[in-house]
């Protein structure tokens, strides 16, 4: 299926032109792992790959149907990532929408690939305020959290503590990883500009989130890991086993909190 970039706006405040919130969610509606081919077992658990995509239109329809006083902007990049004749293969070099290179080592790294240009083409066309991205990233972070936390990634203190306030509020755990040049350097390339992979096993998901990170410049942001959170085996007081619609509650209550007139 040909992929989409999604733009939703809401102009809910006095000020239309005032700088918007931005949220920016992976929507890989189904995922293979392309060429680098995922193991069959449970790979149909992978039509839940857009869970950052849909907790992004889950709030945006939330803040619209209450008419929150906001100026807002949802940026979903809709994909899948299948193998083919024509698909990328490992050690492609890519060139991002902004102008960075990237080294595609691992084509089951694709949703990183999506939210670089998604999160570039909102900072660059938008200007917000900040930015937040959802993203079913790493089976790291499963790892590391379960299906209890979603991992929250930043650049900016005050927007972290705020995220994780509001997830408190509504029980939608985050626990927050660091970022720092070390890590960084993990995802150098060669070859261009950065590799879509780190070398070795450790901290997949804290070298996803620097890969991110190159995107956003300045502005302050946010990459919240729902990998283990927005679908579960199991059922809850919320919802019965399988998605859990992670983020809605939690950016709403964000939002209503700190950013409405």
């Amino acid at each position: 299926a040909e992929s989409k970039l999604i733009i939703m706006e809401l102009l809910g405040n006095e000020d239309k032109t005032k700088e918007p919130l931005a949220f920016v969610g992976k929507g890989v509606v189904f995922d293979t792992g392309g060429i680098s081919l995922k193991p069959a077992g449970n790979m149909d658990a992978m039509k839940a790959d857009m869970g950052g995509s849909a907790a992004v239109v889950g709030l945006m329809k939330v803040l619209a149907m209450r008419n929150a006083k906001v100026n807002v902007v949802g940026v979903i990049g809709v994909v899948e990532n299948m193998p083919s004749g024509n698909a990328q293969r490992p050690g492609d070099i890519v060139v991002s929408m902004s102008g960075q290179t990237i080294e595609c080592l691992n084509t089951d790294a694709e949703g990183r690939m999506v939210l670089a240009d998604a999160l570039h083409y909102t900072n660059v066309n938008y200007k917000p305020k900040l930015m937040v991205n959802l993203a079913t990233l790493t089976g790291a972070i499963v790892v590391s959290l379960a299906d209890i936390y979603s991992g929250i990634f930043s650049n900016n203190d005050e927007l972290s503590k705020k995220l994780i306030s509001a997830g408190e509020k509504t029980d939608e755990l985050l626990w927050r990883f660091p970022l720092c040049e070390d890590y960084d350097k993990m995802i150098d390339s060669p070859n261009a500009d950065m590799q879509n992979i780190g070398n070795g096993r450790g901290a997949g998901s804290i070298t996803a989130a620097q890969f991110l990170q190159r995107f956003v410049g300045k502005t302050p942001w946010a990459h919240l890991d729902i990998a283990g959170t927005s679908s579960k085996d199991r059922a809850s007081d919320l919802a019965p086993k399988g998605a859990h619609g992670f983020g809605v509650r939690l950016l709403n209550q964000f939002v209503k909190e700190h950013y409405e007139q």
